[in-house]
């Protein structure tokens, strides 16, 4: 009896490892989450979200299969231009006040080699399915603690989520861009 009780003991600490879920928080002081937009079709205009969060749970090493969350404030999009960082906020863009939040759910995956984060994006209370490229810089152990890096690159239609407000040019063309592309590089803290 002793030696199944001694096997079971084994058994139940060897699935433990194995089921082990590990949680990484957004590190904010290393991380930043940009988008860019075309502007009056010869440049591109550029902002990002001063105010988010996130959280990533693993139950392997390199990532694979990791549960992601994110949330963005709206009201802190910020382009470096007080006048079109109101005009975001407004209804005719993300509307801040009635849709608070853009939030992300979603899972990190290897796919031939490479990292993609598949999930659910949610604006203005619209939500899609996207798919960002992935590129893993690894994880290193400073002494104070373990991080990983992560950079995410993918492309959204404004128009998919109710951002809808558009001017054209004298030549017909939109001021604004209808594709979006989201940049963000991100810094994960292994939680203790």
């Amino acid at each position: 009896m002793k030696k199944i009780n001694t096997l079971f003991a084994l058994l139940l600490f060897a699935t433990a490892g194995v089921f082990a879920q590990t949680t990484w928080n957004l590190d904010k002081n290393h991380s930043n989450v940009q988008f860019n937009v075309t502007h009056m079709v010869v440049s591109e205009v550029n902002g990002s979200f001063k105010d988010f969060s996130g959280v990533v749970k693993s139950k392997t090493e390199d990532f694979n299969g990791a549960d992601v969350e994110f949330t963005a404030k709206v009201a802190s999009v910020n382009t470096d231009n007080e006048k079109r960082d109101g005009h975001l906020k407004s209804d005719d863009f993300f509307a801040a006040e009635k849709f608070p939040e853009v939030k992300f759910k979603g899972t990190l995956v290897k796919e031939g080699g490479k990292y993609v984060l598949k999930g659910n994006l949610t604006l203005r209370d619209v939500t899609k399915p996207v798919t960002f490229d992935v590129t893993y810089g690894g994880t290193v152990d400073t002494g104070n603690g373990v991080k990983a890096g992560f950079k995410l690159n993918g492309k959204i239609n404004r128009l998919d989520y109710g951002l809808k407000w558009s001017n054209k040019l004298s030549n017909g063309e939109m001021v604004v861009g209808d594709q979006v592309e989201i940049v963000c590089k991100i810094e994960l803290n292994k939680a203790a």
